[in-house]
């Protein structure tokens, strides 16, 4: 089957990739469409440390076409959004309704595919980006069949952790001022996450003015080019401040953007062994800078509900869909990611 494989020197899309049937509490998913995320990205210049060689993808969605025992939540023929989050479900993070923070769920990746007698490692405990993947049970979600595939993909990574961000880790209110740095595929859902919300103000900031338009869809009430223009606009500060690029400037900026009782959510990627500063004095009116993993997210529940904000006209998936690519071609859908011309581009099989 096909699949894209990065082995640590360059991404190849392969056609002789096979995948283990799933086993106890395991889902076998056809793979339709899977977005192409930063993250992916990340893992092949090195930002993300990740074993190799390994197949990518970890924001898809497909049909099931087999479970495997113990398995009653999700059967073949079933519509499902994947997640990342392959959580033991027992733990006491689990058990307190945290499973972002499972131990089981964090850096023991699997290889359950094969390549020319190889094993093959999974990516994110997902790897979206093959015609076929096995999954934990958990991370398989059932989603209504008249979403359109390419859009359910989204929900998956992008959605689960800009709109969760958002609702369950700075658990913004009606009336904040909230500052979104990066209006990408992340960035769009943080910016309609405060919409849903119902913040009073949201400031769009990107580098790039040809986002406006797109800011301004998903509920930006102003769009910057800078973050030093913010002040001009909310001259006591933001309530929440997100970063969403992973550039250590600009989280030092979007804590410095902070009102008194303030929130910096950081959800951009920097490298490993990047540090950021931070002006001490300024944390004693009870500023607080916040890390995320993965929205805060309990896919079980937040996958069904996004849905059926979607299927209310209150969450945007179609028009995150900028552009749509054969698996085959690969490269140019990375070659528009990493130049900025997409807010998302999916991968179809």
């Amino acid at each position: 089957m096909r699949g894209v494989v990065f082995d640590g020197q360059q991404v190849q899309v392969v056609d002789d990739l096979e995948v283990r049937d799933p086993g106890p509490g395991e889902v076998l998913v056809a793979i339709s469409a899977a977005g192409l995320c930063h993250s992916d990205l990340s893992v092949v210049d090195g930002t993300i440390p990740f074993p190799v060689p390994v197949v990518l993808g970890h924001e898809g969605a497909g049909v099931v076409e087999a479970v495997g025992a113990g398995v009653t939540h999700v059967g073949p023929g079933d519509h499902v959004a994947l997640s990342t989050l392959a959580n033991c479900g027992a733990c006491a993070e689990c058990d307190r309704g945290r499973p972002t923070m499972c131990r089981q769920a964090i850096g023991r990746p699997g290889r359950p595919f094969r390549r020319g007698g190889q094993a093959v490692y999974q990516f994110a405990s997902n790897s979206a980006f093959a015609e076929r993947t096995v999954v934990k049970a958990v991370q398989a979600v059932r989603v209504p069949e008249d979403i359109p595939l390419p859009s359910a993909a989204l929900i998956g990574c992008g959605v689960l952790t800009g709109v969760g961000a958002v609702l369950n880790r700075a658990r913004v209110d009606r009336g904040d001022r909230v500052v979104v740095i990066g209006a990408g595929g992340i960035g769009l859902n943080v910016i309609q996450g405060a919409r849903i919300a119902g913040a009073l103000r949201i400031v769009a900031v990107d580098a790039n003015p040809a986002k406006e338009a797109v800011a301004r869809q998903f509920g930006a009430t102003d769009f910057l080019t800078s973050v030093e223009a913010v002040r001009e606009l909310l001259p006591e500060g933001a309530d929440h401040a997100f970063e969403c690029v992973g550039r250590v400037e600009l989280i030092r900026a979007a804590v410095d953007l902070l009102d008194r009782h303030g929130q910096a959510v950081l959800l951009g990627v920097p490298a490993a062994t990047a540090e950021a500063s931070f002006r001490v004095s300024s944390m004693y009116l009870d500023k607080s800078i916040l890390g995320c993993r993965y929205g805060s997210s309990r896919p079980q529940r937040d996958i069904a509900l996004y849905a059926e904000l979607y299927r209310a006209g209150r969450l945007l998936l179609d028009e995150l869909v900028t552009a749509t690519y054969p698996v085959e071609d690969f490269e140019k859908a990375r070659a528009d990611a990493e130049a900025g011309r997409v807010a998302r581009g999916v991968l179809t099989f």
